[in-house]
């Protein structure tokens, strides 16, 4: 196995617990875990990448409808393009209630946009963005804000033999856009929130509807069976939304912000999932402390 395991991660109870876990999960024994059994899952944002102002998916899905409307001015009078316009010119903040609601106005508005949009046409487009698109506080694209120890221990579980695969609310095509470039996983490790093509003249394109199903909570859990035929080995995850994937596993890591200087100190959204975790003693990573560096960039 590697010599430099998780050089990011400081030395203590939360990185023992996960080379503890790993090292006994190949050895004959009580916590020995068969070969094609070790599957592991994890969340996308929060849990391996910035989630702050806003999942990346819900900016890229701003940025556009702001360049239509760009486009075509009438527009900023209506639905989703009035609030995000006030949003963007500091008016108002979305309330949590509300929130929903727009988004999946945001979304059935995007689709009807993209309707006939190519996978290839799709990658380009969400490519550019992520190019492109600066993040608030840092300034820098939102792929240089990979959480590095995670990274590092993605590398170390393919060192025992685990499969790991990114199950996230996010959509799975924006996801596979960046996933072999940034994470090294492949596109069909990637379990998401699904993006509806039809097949058409030889090849595929966007249909006229927003998403098939929303991958959250349980759906997480009963999502990765349908992929894989098994329940996760090992889980990471960062919010609420991650509570039953965790549940589901034997390994649960869960990702606590706590770190205001280096990234942001939060726990809006994943208040449920932490009090089920020191309940039932999960491994709590603390950014604050459990970690050396932040982000694979810095």
């Amino acid at each position: 196995m590697s010599k430099d395991k998780l050089a990011s991660w400081n030395d203590g109870f939360i990185k023992q617990s996960i080379l503890d876990f790993l090292e006994s999960s190949v050895e004959e024994g009580p916590n020995f875990i068969k070969p094609e059994d070790r599957i592991a899952s994890f969340d996308y944002d929060g849990t391996l990448s910035i989630e702050k102002p806003a999942p990346t998916q819900i900016l890229y899905l701003v940025s556009t409808l702001i360049l239509k409307a760009e486009e075509y001015p009438h527009l900023k009078s209506k639905e989703p393009y009035k609030s995000i316009f006030e949003i963007e010119n500091k008016v108002k903040v979305i309330s949590e209630e509300d929130k929903p609601r727009i988004v999946k106005l945001m979304a059935e508005t995007y689709a009807n946009w993209s309707y006939g949009q190519t996978p290839e046409e799709y990658e380009e487009d969400v490519t550019t963005f992520f190019k492109k698109a600066k993040q608030e506080k840092f300034g820098v694209c939102y792929t240089d804000l990979i959480y590095k120890p995670m990274l590092e221990l993605f590398e170390l579980l393919k060192e025992y033999e685990y499969r790991i695969f990114l199950c996230t609310g996010s959509g799975r095509e924006f996801i596979r856009t960046i996933s072999e470039r940034v994470f090294n996983i492949p596109k069909e490790n990637i379990i998401g929130t699904t993006e509806i093509y039809e097949y058409y003249n030889g090849g595929l394109r966007k249909v006229k509807e927003p998403f098939k199903q929303i991958v959250v909570g349980p759906g997480k859990v009963e999502h990765i069976f349908t992929r894989t035929g098994r329940l996760p080995a090992f889980a990471g995850g960062n919010s609420n939304g991650d509570i039953e994937m965790l549940e589901a596993s034997e390994f649960k890591l869960l990702i606590n912000h706590d770190d205001d200087k280096r990234e942001y100190s939060y726990q809006s959204g994943a208040e449920k999932m932490l009090e089920i975790a020191f309940e039932n003693n999960y491994t709590i990573v603390s950014m604050k402390n459990d970690w050396k560096e932040i982000f694979n960039s810095k």
